[in-house]
């Protein structure tokens, strides 16, 4: 079936007393469940697809929501998480020990950045940085100590799409495990397991969830292998994710292609004025012709994001101006959202990044990123044009 008719079925689970099935997935916001024998209680301590124990283990609304997610992503198997940067934390120090080698992307997020500098300074892992457009810059720097390839579908802020099938075709062949970031692009524009992918991690506070009223992650798996290697230290971590931020996440994914369409739609009109507005100097939206990796995107993603970055002539004061002199747009951190938000990435999101990093991953000091929500797109343009003149 489309994507669009697998969002709004969710995978629930029968009802313990044989009765109906209900429509909407219950909350079970229990923390322990309780046992008449000693025995089973011990032997569903055994893995992460047996009974329920205790919610940091397992839940059943949590449950719903992984094989809701996995479905989507046509993964195996997935977990649950507070956060996605408890996702991304997780599988990381799971899969990575001291001495391992790691090839990133060099646009990450600021916070996938910071985790992986931090497991350099605490336990030895050498990290090396790829654009993510050519194959054969990772393949040259595989050796035999490389575990992991780190990607994400459309990097933050900047737009740029890796060769997901060129980069994982490589990892596969030298063993490699490759983890790519679908947050920005979400299942409905890409699935990456389908292109080669190992693991698929997301924020679901993001375009999962969509209504800026949750905190979340997940973690999704080609392989329940992986998965198994994972979940242990997801328990350890204490990352779990929480019953009702799971079915908030639930009810929004019922909605995910409709909203994505029109975060698209309004994305690829502002970017069409944008590239010929004086003052603006770039535009950073996948889709749009004669961006570093339009063709790529036109590959791999089915439609161009939600998210329009652009940089101003005026440098970091221009940027403040323009993200102070938004009306209707709003100015927060966090993005894919139903409303429409404005950010200063080097100032917030990537702020972990010094002003090498800054440079290298392509964000500058006017960079302004702009996650379109599903306001009227040319309200928004209005909005937009009116800061720009101010």
């Amino acid at each position: 079936m489309d994507i669009q008719t697998r969002a709004v079925h969710t995978r629930n689970e029968p009802s313990p007393e044989g009765g109906g099935r209900p429509l909407s997935v219950p909350i079970v916001q229990s923390s322990a469940f309780a046992f008449d024998s000693a025995d089973a209680l011990a032997e569903a301590m055994s893995g992460p697809d047996g009974p329920y124990v205790y919610s940091r283990r397992g839940n059943p609304t949590v449950r719903a929501l992984e094989r809701t997610l996995a479905g989507l992503e046509g993964g195996a198997a997935a977990i649950g998480f507070a956060s996605g940067m408890g996702a991304i934390s997780a599988v990381l120090f799971a899969l990575l020990k001291p001495g391992d080698h790691v090839v990133a992307q060099r646009c990450l997020y600021g916070g996938t950045y910071s985790v992986l500098s931090d497991l350099v300074d605490r336990y030895g892992v050498v990290v090396e940085y790829v654009a993510g457009d050519d194959a054969s810059e990772f393949e040259r720097l595989v050796r035999p100590t490389t575990r992991l390839l780190h990607l994400e579908t459309i990097a933050n802020p900047t737009g740029r799409v890796p060769d997901l099938a060129g980069l994982t075709a490589v990892a596969r062949q030298h063993g490699v495990v490759s983890v790519v970031d679908n947050s920005l692009a979400s299942p409905v524009l890409c699935r990456p397991i389908e292109h080669g992918a190992d693991v698929v991690v997301h924020s679901t506070t993001k375009y999962l969830s969509g209504h800026s009223d949750v905190l979340g992650g997940v973690a999704v798996f080609a392989d329940e292998g992986v998965r198994d290697r994972v979940w242990p230290r997801a328990v350890e971590l204490g990352s779990c994710a929480d019953p009702f931020a799971a079915w908030l996440t639930l009810r929004g994914v019922q909605t995910l292609p409709l909203r994505m369409r029109q975060h698209c739609a309004g994305a690829e009109l502002l970017a069409g004025r944008l590239v010929a507005y004086p003052g603006v100097t770039a535009v950073h939206w996948p889709w749009l012709p004669g961006h570093p990796t339009y063709g790529l995107a036109r590959t791999v993603l089915s439609g161009g994001g939600g998210m329009v970055s652009f940089d101003l002539a005026g440098g970091r004061e221009a940027g403040r101006a323009f993200i102070e002199g938004v009306r209707l747009a709003r100015l927060a951190l966090s993005l894919g959202g139903v409303e429409t938000l404005v950010a200063h990435p080097a100032s917030t999101s990537h702020r972990e990044l010094d002003e090498a990093a800054l440079a290298a991953a392509g964000i500058g000091p006017g960079t302004v990123r702009m996650s379109v929500g599903i306001e009227h797109p040319e309200d928004l343009w209005s909005d937009v044009e009116q800061a720009l003149k101010s």
